[in-house]
């Protein structure tokens, strides 16, 4: 038996990780960390969290060891295969929702989340807006299960989540011309950028979510074409993006033919979203 002060010490340069492991571990708040130290763990316990302190000091992220990450004030269950959200992404989801009480908050409506990952962006809506259906559509399994998960923990009926490749996941459904909204966090890392990422992300994280091409911008151009036949009249195709990624994106639903075409900033003053309006 070993005490927690002195199962902690052993990883003194990185004590928070350590807490809040511990805390995963014993199922208790990490309060209970620090005010109970003098008492013992058992041996499997002790086992269990020098296991996942090495993982973590070898960069594995602490996200996947907590199956956990906040977002939009809410609690994602995350695990290896999937997008860890960023907080960066809350400016696209915020936006959304403004937008869906200024425009749309006497009606029901359509949003379409196309490479939902963990749902971070299709369940905030949701979550927010009850008066949006959202469907998610991602290209992996551990995603879409990921997101259903998620969609239990917050029980949540306004959402649905489709196995597929874009658009081609709503074949079939009728869903042509039938969307307010159509919102993408794609892959948009360069195949350069991609080797120059640190090692906690290109290592653990899934490549397939991250690798949006040569330039970065394929799947912008294959969504931005394809949205317009789903989308309603006077509907908004919103991206979150790349910082160096505006002006690009931005020209790409020009030659598309979308109008008030715009750029915001996330918190960091970087550009982080670009959106535009259908019209036929």
């Amino acid at each position: 038996m070993v005490r927690i002060d002195d199962l902690r010490s052993r990883f003194k340069d990185n004590l928070q990780d350590g807490v809040l492991i511990l805390a995963k571990l014993l199922n208790v708040d990490k309060s209970y960390i620090y005010s109970f130290g003098e008492r013992e763990v058992s041996k499997e316990i002790e086992d269990r969290f020098i296991e996942l302190m090495t993982k973590r000091q070898k960069g594995y992220p602490i996200q996947y060891i907590l199956e956990e990450k906040d977002f939009m004030g809410l609690n994602f269950y995350v695990k290896e295969g999937v997008l860890i959200p960023r907080f960066d992404t809350e400016t696209l989801v915020e936006y959304i929702i403004e937008y869906i009480n200024e425009s749309h908050k006497d009606n029901n409506i359509r949003v379409l989340d196309l490479c939902s990952g963990s749902g971070a962006i299709g369940l905030s809506i949701a979550y927010y807006c009850k008066n949006a259906f959202v469907y998610g559509v991602d290209i992996s399994d551990t995603a879409v299960e990921v997101a259903n998960i998620n969609k239990e923990r917050f029980n949540l009926t306004n959402v649905e989540f489709i196995k597929g490749d874009l658009f081609k996941a709503l074949g079939g459904l009728g869903l042509e011309g039938g969307f307010e909204i159509i919102v993408s966090n794609p892959p948009y890392i360069s195949k350069e950028e991609i080797r120059s990422l640190s090692n906690t992300v290109k290592d653990f994280e899934p490549l397939l979510a991250l690798d949006g091409g040569e330039d970065g911008l394929d799947f912008y151009r294959s969504i931005t074409r394809d949205s317009k036949r789903f989308l309603k009249n006077e509907g908004l195709l919103i991206y979150e993006i790349g910082y160096k990624q505006g002006e690009d994106v931005k020209e790409i639903l020009f030659k598309e033919g979308f109008e008030d075409i715009s750029i915001i900033k996330d918190l960091q003053g970087h550009n982080r979203v670009v959106l535009g309006i259908k019209r036929n």
